[in-house]
Formats: structure tokens, sequence, C-alpha cells
């Protein structure tokens, strides 16, 4: 699967990505990728935003639990799952925060598979810098690979300030320097690293920084939330991706004045919620995209 295959199918829908579909990692006839470690694919859910109670989702008691069944009920589990952020809605109360922290936690315990990583939002982290955030779920950034693919997650969300900040910048500069220019790169962040729309606060204000260190890097992918819709946008050779809510939906950038939510549609439940599946078959050939609704009919 080339990169334009992987952007013209993105266009399509967003929350979970097939390996061979990202940058660096095309599959050969035999079925291994250029990194010689096989496809695999993952799931990307976000902005959960347990804790909320209004108009824009009245189901929300149990929007949550309906996704993990969802999830749990794909037919090929995925190799792990990633919530990029916005676990819980945002209190001031730091008692409320952990209670919802802990019951977000549980719930997602149902997920029914092995590897399941966390990331934390603005909602989660930035009143405390993290630390509510940090006792439930351990580092707000860090990195792994699997299956030849470098994975970065870059905490944008826990500084007030909306920065990443010059001490996680240096630390992603010492990360990148190990690596292969031509290493598969997919990086995890809440907010957009680009400027989206700065008045509704997405964007990060140093976000430009980590973008010119990850432009040396033939092959990275970036997948973030934060805004609870699709958007797909490039800086320079870089795709970034952004998934779906699984709350509610907001309006498209600079649509309207104030980034309030779509209001809820009863007739169309769960209207521009969900997650997304793309897969590839071995020879990279045959492309299948499959669409997940928070419910599935």
């Amino acid at each position: 699967m080339q990169r334009r295959d992987f952007l013209a199918l993105t266009a399509l829908g967003g929350g979970a990505v097939f390996g061979s579909g990202l940058a660096g990692c095309a599959t050969r006839a035999d079925g291994t990728s250029a990194a010689g470690n096989g496809d695999f694919y993952f799931v990307q859910l976000s902005d959960t935003h347990w804790g909320y109670q209004g108009p824009a989702n009245p189901d929300s008691a149990v929007t949550l639990r309906k996704a993990v069944a969802t999830v749990n009920a794909l037919s090929t589990p995925p190799e792990f799952i990633v919530f990029t952020g916005d676990l819980t809605h945002t209190t001031d109360d730091p008692a409320e925060r952990r209670r919802r922290l802990a019951e977000f936690k549980s719930i997602v315990a149902d997920l029914k598979v092995k590897t399941v990583r966390f990331m934390p939002g603005e909602h989660d982290a930035s009143l405390d810098r993290g630390a509510a955030y940090k006792e439930f779920f351990g580092e707000t950034f860090y990195t792994f690979d699997h299956r030849g693919v470098h994975f970065i997650a870059i905490d944008n969300v826990s500084d007030p300030g909306a920065k990443i900040g010059d001490e996680q910048l240096a630390w992603l500069r010492a990360d990148l320097a190990r690596l292969d220019k031509q290493a598969p790169i997919v990086v995890l962040t809440h907010r957009p690293l680009f400027d989206l729309a700065p008045k509704w606060d997405w964007a990060t204000r140093d976000g430009a920084q980590a973008v010119e260190l990850l432009m040396p890097f033939a092959n990275v992918t970036v997948f973030y939330g934060h805004i609870h819709q699709e958007h797909h946008q490039m800086t320079a050779h870089i795709a970034h991706h952004s998934a779906k809510s699984l709350i509610f939906a907001l309006p498209a950038p600079g649509s309207q004045p104030n980034r309030t939510p779509l209001p809820w549609d009863a007739s169309a439940p769960y209207k521009g919620l969900g997650f997304r599946e793309i897969e590839a078959e071995a020879a990279g050939s045959a492309l299948k995209v499959t669409e997940f609704p928070v419910v599935r009919a």
C-alpha cells in the first residue's frame, strides 16, 4: 500500500489504521512488510470525555461501554489499542477527577485486547499538569516499537499553555537521533501539532518545533484527537490524521464563531462518532475500508 493509497482511504473515515498503510511500511508480495515484520492494525479511540453530562449526548452514561462492546465485536482483534486523550471530562475538583479516571479505567478494562495504551488530553491533565493522570496511567509521553514501526506519544496537554515544552522537545530530539531516516514513525498526540484553528485551541504553540525535528525522516504519520472529527492535513511529506470522538462531534474548523458541540440528532444517535479499520491483503493490491459506529446495527 503506497502513501497515495493510504491518503485516499483516510479521506473516507478516521479511527484505526492498518500497519501496512503507514508510510514506510509497504507490503511485499510474500506478505512481509518492508521492515520484515508483517502486517498489523491497531485501533485509535479518542475523546471519550467520561463524566460529561449534557444535551450533546444524552446517552453519555453508556456510550463508552457501547464503544467497548463494538471494539470487542471486531472479527479480528487489533494488535493493540491506543486512546489519544480526553479520557475524562474536565472538572475543577481533584477528587472528582480521580473518580472519573478510575471509572474510565474500570470500563475500558473490559476491552478484549492484551495491550491498551493511553495518553492524556487537556481535560485530563491541564489543571494539575497530569498529576492525577499519572497516578492511574503512568507517564504522559513515551515511545514503543511494534513490528518495525517506532511509535512516539507526545504530551501537548499537561502544560496549561498548550505547549510540548523544552524538556520534552529535547527528549524527542534524543529519541529521533538514534533512528534511521527511513524508519517508519508514528506520532501519537492529542492536540494537532500544526495550527488548525488556534482561536479554538486547535493548535500546539510549539508544535512547529516538533514537526521540524520530524521533517528529516521520510516516513512519518501523525494521529491525534481533540477536534472530535476527521481531518487530514499534510505538512510537506508528513501526514496528520485526526480521529472522531466517542462522546460528541464538533463543527468543522472555523465554520462558526464558537466550537460548541454539534446538536444531538435523536433520529440518528451517535452520528459523527466512531472509529475506522483499514485492512490490506498481503500483496497490498486489494484494500478494504470498514467504518465502525459506536453502536453496531
